[in-house]
């Protein structure tokens, strides 16, 4: 089965028409998408956009063997006009499968937002997902056969994969292609690194694509089992370490703050990490994260480790000089070596969150310095066990190490 992608755009294209923004600015040449339509073995078109003749003529197709149209989502705006000899769009009610003569089947899938996504099974076997934007699969419950392909508004709802994942729907071998892409995240490098997250890819239009071909699975990129986020304070590395596993089930959040009883401004921000999160994560507040990396289970998320670190520190009293002369120091350097160890010996997917300090003004207490040397040791020592670096700065992510 193959699947011709006529655009893989949001419903309004990108760029958007008369949009000033710096993202439609960039959406330029092959960065240009028309609305998403998925045209089947050339005979199945799902959801009928506008010049879709003439983007299937571009790709070396043509909509003259389509014996079926079906759209996934309401279509705001003017009606779409039907090329001549198309059959009229249609939707088919959630749950039920329509049987072409050309030997596919299409089941229509109930969503959590207004659409219907359809899985598609070709004459060879192979099963496609369409989703539609916005939108993931509801009612999820049962043990499913991972699909050999999906389609998704990945940016949008990276939840919908999680899903997915959550019912063996989508397996290891699944190839996931982002669609429906709109102007939320920047076009190009960033596009690809953000989609990569989530265990996907992007493809530009009238791209052709072979349904469970070895090329589409080997393109779909792993998340690497250890990545250290650094930044500075609000620079947007919480949210970018919750973005790399945000398409994932039953993740596990470890805090490493806790809680601080009467400080109402720690209290707001322990609040807004956790009204971030997907509603199937499970949290833990503490410091003990050997037993945590040494044991398997669901992919631990530590925020942050420059917490840990003042724990650690409390530990071995390193405040006080003569207590850090006598011992201390070298009771932390353990601890840290400990810790590392972990990191290396994991066979959980681990994101870690860390302050990178160190690049402005000197702290003026002897405390505050020793503090700011300790960490920097102690995000490298972590950094050096991780197949993935990243630095993020003013909102901005830099890969440090790829």
């Amino acid at each position: 089965m193959e699947v011709t992608l006529l655009g893989t755009g949001a419903p309004a294209g990108l760029p958007r028409p008369d949009c000033p923004c710096a993202s439609c600015g960039r959406a330029l040449g092959p960065e240009a998408r028309a609305a998403t339509a998925a045209l089947v073995d050339d005979t199945l078109l799902l959801d009928l956009t506008p010049g879709a003749a003439f983007a299937a003529a571009r790709a070396g197709r043509s909509l003259g063997g389509v014996r079926q149209v079906l759209l996934s989502h309401p279509h705001d705006g003017p009606p779409v006009e039907v090329p001549v000899g198309l059959p009229q769009p249609g939707r088919v009610p959630d749950g039920r499968e329509l049987a072409l003569l050309t030997g596919h089947r299409v089941r229509a899938l109930a969503m959590d937002a207004p659409g219907t996504g359809y899985a598609v099974t070709g004459p060879d076997g192979l099963r496609l997902l369409y989703l539609p934007p916005g939108a993931a699969p509801a009612g999820l419950a049962e043990p499913a056969e991972p699909y050999d392909m999906v389609l998704a508004d990945v940016v949008g709802r990276p939840d919908a994969l999680a899903k997915l994942r959550a019912v063996g729907a989508l397996g290891p071998a699944t190839g996931v292609v982002a669609v429906h892409l709109d102007h939320d995240v920047p076009p190009g490098a960033e596009l690809r690194r953000r989609v990569a997250a989530a265990g996907a890819r992007v493809v530009p239009d009238g791209t052709t694509l072979v349904v469970g071909g070895y090329e589409d699975v080997s393109a779909v990129a792993e998340v690497p089992r250890r990545t250290l986020v650094l930044g500075g304070a609000r620079s947007g590395k919480s949210v970018e370490a919750e973005r790399r596993l945000e398409a994932f089930p039953d993740v596990l959040y470890v805090a490493t703050g806790g809680t601080r009883g009467g400080d109402t401004e720690w209290a707001a921000r322990v609040a807004a990490h956790r009204e971030r999160r997907p509603g199937s994560w499970r949290t833990t507040e503490t410091c003990d994260l050997l037993p945590l990396l040494k044991e398997d289970g669901a992919p631990l998320l530590i925020d942050c480790l420059s917490l840990w670190l003042t724990d650690a520190m409390d530990a071995v009293n390193a405040w006080d000089d003569a207590e850090w002369a006598g011992g201390g120091e070298r009771a932390l350097r353990a601890r840290v070596e400990e810790l590392a160890a972990a990191v290396r010996n994991t066979r959980r997917t681990v994101v870690a969150v860390s302050n990178e300090v160190g690049s402005g003004i000197v702290p003026a207490t002897a405390s505050g310095r020793r503090y700011r040397d300790e960490l920097g040791r102690l995000n490298a020592a972590f950094a050096a066990e991780c197949e993935h670096v990243l630095l993020v700065v003013a909102g901005q992510t830099l890969t440090l190490r790829p």
